[in-house]
């Protein structure tokens, strides 16, 4: 039923719109039917595709940096609290400044596009992961933390026995997040830069057949994005009850 419902709903959905499009005879230029929509992206899929593989390689590369650094910057936050006031509110001043206020200076200090936009979608992706891992590092039971002072653990063994476990819940659960961040960072990114040519992502393409009002075109980047983002979610979640299934509450199936 998880999955029937929602795809039910979805199919009703679209033969609504399909009904709505032929009953009141509106024109493709305003809104297009999702059989128009369709058709465009048969006409068009080897272009869209190659658009979306150049908007997943930033995603991914993007996701994967802030995964690394969000942890790294957590836990060393974690380490100190005066570290932690001094820079926590940067990060926090990070995540609320919209990406476009930002991209323009990016876009004159760095000649690289693909390092352009891989900045601004880490920019857009890092804050839950750092939010979020340094609440779980800081939510280790303080029983544990005592008995791991009593034996004389080392730093590095409370970090790796107690404090990661700990955390790991609240990581994965930020990378969920900042999974959906850094595409919306990359699309973003990549209409403020203008990014054109055969190496231009599909945000580039859903921007250039909106200029030429080609609709159905436009529709169908915004229909592989949404389904792009959706299986990028999925495939985190997956990953999230893989590692957490044997151990973790969140994770069981009863």
């Amino acid at each position: 039923m998880k999955r029937l419902l929602p795809l039910a709903f979805g199919l009703i959905a679209l033969a609504a719109w399909e009904a709505a499009i032929r009953i009141y005879q509106v024109p493709e230029y305003i809104m297009p039917s999702p059989r128009a929509i369709a058709q465009a992206f048969g006409k068009d899929s080897g272009d869209l595709l190659a658009g979306l593989l150049v908007t997943l390689e930033v995603t991914v590369a993007a996701l994967v940096l802030a995964a690394f650094t969000g942890a790294g910057l957590a836990f060393l936050l974690s380490q100190s609290k005066l570290a932690e006031q001094t820079l926590f509110p940067y990060a926090i001043i990070l995540q609320v400044t919209p990406i476009v206020t930002i991209a323009p200076f990016i876009i004159i200090w760095v000649s690289n596009v693909f390092v352009v936009l891989l900045i601004l979608a880490w920019m857009a992706a890092i804050f839950p992961i750092i939010s979020n891992t340094l609440l779980g590092l800081k939510s280790a039971d303080p029983n544990l933390r005592d008995l791991f002072r009593l034996y004389g653990a080392s730093r590095w063994q409370t970090a790796t026995r107690l404090l990661a476990p700990s955390a790991l819940p609240y990581f994965l659960g930020g990378l969920r997040i900042s999974g959906g961040l850094a595409l919306i960072g990359t699309v973003v990114a990549e209409m403020v830069a203008g990014t054109s040519g055969a190496r231009s992502g599909l945000a580039s393409r859903l921007l250039e057949a909106s200029y030429r009002l080609e609709l159905a075109r436009a529709m169908a980047c915004f229909a592989l994005l949404s389904a792009t983002g959706l299986v990028l979610y999925l495939l985190l979640d997956a990953l999230s009850n893989r590692l957490l299934q044997h151990w973790h509450e969140s994770a069981r199936t009863e």
